[in-house]
């Protein structure tokens, strides 16, 4: 016990700052923010109000989501061994992008703004439909596994400092989003979610580059 490290910050700097593994691990804490899925949950209610929802189809509408989300992330569960950490996330950035496009489009057909917001028919439904497929789409993917590759890719003498500096990260990530939103909103809906289309597309392109797989690898295996 005498031998066993302990953890210090300074296990995390290498010639030239942060050694690139930590930086892999903020920057998948800080997308899985930055793609807005908090938006979606903490706004949804009054947003689906806001384009002709009745408040309590509105209530409703986020009550589904949110069991949706659960529902998918046991399924993700179930897969992340199977089909390997970087295929789901991969899947679920181009899906996320496609449909938080979509929604983008649908409120870019909309008239007014704030509580006078109106969206004309089909593009209600259709925003909807793309909104719930968004949340599927993150519940297969980056909610559940960004936790599971944090928790598998960090050398062990690094494991806990690297994991308290992602966490640190997806909170300031977290408030720096739900924070920004509605004045994002009040500029520009569409705007707000061709942003966080923009950042599930750069998510696709940084785990196709950056993210390695762990599937298979024991925690012993990782390096820095």
């Amino acid at each position: 016990l005498r031998r066993e490290h302990k953890p210090r910050w300074s296990d995390l700097l290498g010639k030239s700052g942060l050694l690139p593994i930590v930086w892999v691990g903020i920057a998948l804490s800080v997308f899985q923010q930055f793609v807005g899925i908090n938006v979606i949950f903490y706004y949804s209610s009054t947003l689906w109000h806001s384009v002709g929802f009745s408040e309590a189809d509105a209530f409703a509408i986020t009550v589904i989501t949110s069991v949706i989300n659960v529902l998918v992330t046991l399924v993700a569960i179930a897969l992340v061994d199977r089909i390997g950490r970087k295929p789901l996330l991969v899947i679920g950035s181009g899906g996320m992008a496609l449909t938080l496009a979509v929604m983008a489009w649908c409120f870019a057909q909309a008239s007014g703004s704030g509580a006078a917001l109106v969206m004309p028919e089909p593009w209600g439904p259709v925003a909807l439909v793309a909104a719930n497929a968004y949340v599927i789409f993150f519940g297969l993917s980056w909610g559940p596994v960004v936790w599971v590759l944090l928790g598998e890719m960090f050398p062990n003498r690094i494991r806990a400092m690297a994991l308290a500096v992602a966490a640190a990260a997806q909170w300031l990530a977290n408030f720096a989003i739900t924070s920004s939103f509605p004045a994002m909103a009040e500029l520009s809906l569409p705007f707000s979610y061709g942003v966080y289309a923009g950042f599930a597309l750069l998510s696709l392109v940084f785990v196709l580059r950056f993210v390695r797989e762990t599937k298979g690898m024991e925690l012993e295996d990782m390096r820095g």
